[in-house]
This record gives structure tokens, C-alpha cells and sequence, in this order.
């Protein structure tokens, strides 16, 4: 009995050493497995439609991590948080940024993280659970999503009921101009020849007045020198003039300040006089007119006689 609770004893450690020894180096497989990755949360406010668990994150191309885990944001169900597992030496920065992409147009989805600047800190977390988030940015299927959204939106704006009245309408209008025009066929033929025969002799006439306004330019230039030559040629003379009339004024400096001291000083009497003279010969020449024989022997004129 004794042997064979021995062998039970012995049978049981050795259970809970192996049993210790697998824990142990399970522990000691996830702590180095932990030491050497960093986990992130990364919120999609779009759909991750292709996305799974286990699927790619990918830095600039190059694969540095797995996804670990998806579920809807408890504060919003419209947003989604992707747990990401990434290598504890990829240099995620607080400008680095993360979305959606796919390996073809219509691939396998996987995160694609980008930016993250030399001189940016590294990202840490700065929330309660101690897992840094990555900001997000929109996709390009969410952009041509987006795009094409706005361009339905603006078609049907254009397609409106209104402006496809407006449209008819413009239509009918145009019919309606292009009609007149084809009966005004000849018309709008005749004006045309008309305005070609016009222009051409408007070009004519602008041949002409060049040829003139040149012809005129050139005699014009051909003329300047003389024209020159005279305007100095006078103004000359006038200066030599006006050097006589200084000199003669100088010579005459003396006579001429006599004259207008005591010669204009007598010419107010002198005229005073003449007026005098003017009136007198007046008189007498009215009383010639009046009576010249008795002016002349000193006789009164005879009276001519009336019969009673």
C-alpha cells in the first residue's frame, strides 16, 4: 500500500510541475510576445466593409501589425473601433493617420497608417485604458462615395421640374430662331456680301489715308530744317532789335524825360485850347451856312416879302 501511494504522490507532483512549467511558459511567451508589440484603437467613422479580424495594418506599404479586434463604439453606434496590434518599434506619431484601404479595387480591406513627421513626438495614450487612438481620415471609396452622393444631389437639382421646362422652352425658342434664320437664307447672304464689299473698302480707304499721313510725315521732315533755320534766323533779328531799341532809349534818356516832365505837362492846356478853336470854327461855319453873303459884307439876309 505504501509503494503504491508513493507512486500517486510522485504521479500528482509530477502533473502540477508539468502543469506549472506549461503555465509558466505560456506566461513567459505572452510577456515577450506583449513587450514586443503596442496596441492602438483606431475609430472609423464610415463602414469597414472587407475588414476583418486578423487582417493586415500596414505602415506606408510595409506590413507592421495585425488587427485584433472589432466592435461598434459604445458611445456611437455610427463609429467603429478596430484594435490594432502593431510592432512596438514602428514609429507612430501624433500626426500619423490611419484608414481604410484595399489590395485592388475590390480586394482584401486592411489599415493603412501614413504621415507621422521626424520631428513629432510619438503617439501616447490620453485616455482612461491606456491605449493611444489614431485619428482616421477618409478613404477613397468613401471619397468617391461622398462625390458621388454630391453629384446626385446636384443632378437632381438641374433635373428639376422647372428646369426641364426651362430647358423645353430654350429648346422651342432655339427651333424657332433657327427656323426664321433658314427663311432669311438670301437676306443674311446679301448682308454678308455686303460687309465683305464694306470691309474691303474700308481697307482701301485705311491704305490710302496711310500712304497719305506718310507722304505728309516725310514733306513735314523734309521741311523742318528750314523752318528751324528761319525761327532762329527771326529770333535773332528780333533780338537785335530790341538791342537797338535799348541802346536808342539809353541815347535818349535826357530828351525823353524832359519830354515827359514839362511836354506832357503843356499838352493838357494845348488841348484844352484846340477844343476851344474846334467849337469856335463850328459856330462860324453854321452861320456861313446860315447867311453866307451877310457873314461875308456884314449885311443881315432880306427877308422875302408876303402880300397881304
Amino acid at each position: 500500500m505504501e509503494t503504491k501511494a508513493n507512486y500517486v504522490l510522485i504521479g500528482v507532483f509530477t502533473l502540477v510541475t508539468s502543469a506549472f512549467l506549461l503555465l509558466f511558459g505560456l506566461w513567459a511567451a505572452k510577456y515577450s510576445t506583449d513587450r514586443d508589440w503596442q496596441r492602438y484603437d483606431v475609430v472609423f467613422d464610415e463602414a469597414v466593409t472587407g475588414l476583418t479580424e486578423g487582417g493586415s495594418v500596414q505602415y506606408n506599404g510595409i506590413a507592421v501589425g495585425t488587427v485584433e479586434m472589432l466592435r461598434l463604439a459604445p458611445d456611437d453606434p455610427r463609429k467603429v473601433v478596430a484594435r490594432v496590434k502593431v510592432r512596438k518599434e514602428t514609429p507612430v506619431k501624433v500626426d500619423t493617420r490611419a484608414k481604410l484601404s484595399f489590395t485592388g479595387l475590390t480586394g482584401t480591406a486592411f489599415i493603412q497608417l501614413t504621415g507621422g513627421s521626424p520631428d513629432a513626438p510619438r503617439l501616447q495614450a490620453d485616455n482612461g485604458d491606456g491605449v493611444p487612438r489614431i485619428l482616421t481620415e477618409a478613404s477613397a471609396l468613401q471619397n468617391i462615395a461622398e462625390t458621388a452622393n454630391r453629384l446626385v444631389a446636384r443632378m437632381d437639382k438641374v433635373l428639376s421640374d422647372e428646369n426641364i421646362q426651362n430647358i423645353n422652352a430654350t429648346l422651342d425658342n432655339i427651333e424657332s430662331a433657327t427656323g426664321a434664320l433658314a427663311e432669311q437664307r438670301e437676306d443674311l447672304g446679301t448682308l454678308i456680301r455686303n460687309a465683305r464689299v464694306a470691309t474691303d473698302k474700308l481697307n482701301t480707304a485705311l491704305d490710302t489715308t496711310n500712304t497719305a499721313l506718310t507722304d505728309i510725315d516725310r514733306e513735314v521732315v523734309d521741311k523742318l530744317p528750314g523752318l528751324i533755320a528761319r525761327l532762329d534766323n527771326t529770333l535773332k533779328q528780333l533780338e537785335d532789335t530790341a538791342g537797338n531799341a535799348n541802346a536808342l532809349i539809353a541815347e535818349n534818356r535826357g530828351p525823353l524825360n524832359d519830354f515827359t516832365q514839362d511836354g506832357l505837362a503843356q499838352i493838357g492846356p494845348t488841348l484844352e485850347e484846340l477844343r476851344t478853336l474846334v467849337r469856335d470854327l463850328r459856330r462860324i461855319g453854321a452861320r456861313f451856312d446860315d447867311n453866307p453873303a451877310g457873314y461875308v459884307l456884314g449885311r443881315e439876309q432880306p427877308k422875302e416879302f408876303e402880300p397881304k
